[in-house]
């Protein structure tokens, strides 16, 4: 199901006496979702991603703008009518009920030609407990569950009347980590093989990155960039989108174009061509850093982290913009400790410069 986003705005009344000025959660949000893909809607708290997805299921009314799926004009269809699935955080599971009246539930409320019999809903909901896998739980009530297995039961809920679009509102954050990953997996292979168009909400970049078709990254209601998760990684648009993805974050320093070469200090880390002489941001991916005894670049040295087949190298910078610089070199490389200092070259390719008024990208290649 193409699910299409026309000029998208919501509006709430400001609850602030001295400024009576609307909120605007979601602004002039355009953007046609193919069908079949998982999106991941991306952000900060305070985005709009949440209020996106509220919007999309009906829960919430736009104060302009239209919501299609397919060629039905759904902005105005009540919640129950559009033939979504939704999925928590915090799973909102029936504590009374067991594994498999919660995954019957909404078959219950099926009316007309739609209603089944109970033979029916108990088999459609064995089918959706298998898709997730806790078919052998069917019996159990959800406090005798794990976090992970209640998230499967809300999933498994929502996909049982096969919706047209599924939605899913943070599922993962109240899960521990080792638990999070696996299910991020499981999400990925249920949508696939279901090919059901589904939209994720989270703020975890590394998440959205690792199970989206495509990632929306959101700030403040307004689409800062859409596209492919490593697209978007690899180029993007404004200092705000690089550095919300990565981990750890990107390194930024307060540097400049003079002469066509690119400074931070008085270092000169690489020349560009047709670049005004200008103040800049200078962003270097963590990965981007090359240890080299006669680099360019000299940074104060912190500590070397061994992580296995990495080592992460923490310096300081008096350009730098983050506290610390995290630079992640091959373990193949030996870090001398006691000078206290630390020389890098940079790939070019992981280089970006961004404009010191607009913090808009600036396109240039770095040599």
């Amino acid at each position: 199901m193409k699910v299409v986003l026309q000029n998208l705005t919501k509006k709430f009344p400001s609850r602030d006496k001295k400024d009576r000025r609307d909120v605007v959660a979601v602004s002039d949000f355009t953007f046609e979702i193919p069908d079949g893909k998982l999106i991941g809607l991306l952000g900060p708290s305070g985005c709009g991603k949440s209020t996106t997805l509220n919007l999309l299921s009906g829960l919430q009314t736009p104060t302009s703008g239209k919501i299609f799926f397919g060629d039905d004009d759904v902005t105005n269809l009540p919640a129950e009518n559009r033939g979504v699935g939704l999925v928590f955080q915090n799973y909102a599971l029936y504590p009374h009920l067991t594994v498999q009246q919660n995954i019957m539930f909404p078959l219950q409320n099926l009316k007309g030609e739609a209603k089944l019999t109970k033979a029916q809903m108990e088999e459609k909901a064995l089918e959706a407990a298998k898709l997730v896998q806790i078919d052998g739980l069917m019996s159990r009530k959800p406090s005798e569950l794990s976090g992970g297995q209640q998230q499967r039961v809300a999933i498994a809920r929502a996909l049982v009347k096969m919706p047209r679009v599924l939605l899913l509102d943070e599922p993962l954050s109240n899960l521990d980590a080792r638990l999070r990953l696996q299910t991020r997996e499981e999400i990925r292979r249920i949508q696939r093989e279901t090919q059901i168009t589904t939209i994720f909400v989270t703020h975890d970049q590394e998440e959205a990155m690792s199970i989206s078709d495509l990632i929306v990254v959101m700030k403040e209601g307004v689409i800062h960039q859409i596209g492919k998760p490593q697209d978007v990684y690899d180029s993007p648009v404004n200092l705000f989108v690089a550095t919300f993805l990565g981990t750890p974050p990107i390194n930024v320093f307060h540097g400049k174009v003079e002469g066509g070469k690119v400074y931070i200090g008085s270092e000169a880390i690489g020349s560009v061509s047709g670049v005004e002489d200008q103040p800049v941001h200078v962003a270097i991916r963590p990965e981007g850093f090359v240890l080299d005894e006669k680099g360019p670049l000299t940074c104060d040295l912190d500590e070397v982290e061994v992580m296995g087949r990495d080592i992460t190298v923490v310096s300081k910078h008096p350009d730098s913009q983050n506290v610390e610089i995290r630079s992640i070199i091959s373990a193949d490389n030996k870090v001398d400790l006691s000078t206290g200092k630390v020389h890098f070259s940079v790939k070019n390719h992981k280089v970006f410069l961004f404009r010191k008024d607009t913090e808009e990208r600036i396109y240039t290649d770095l040599v």
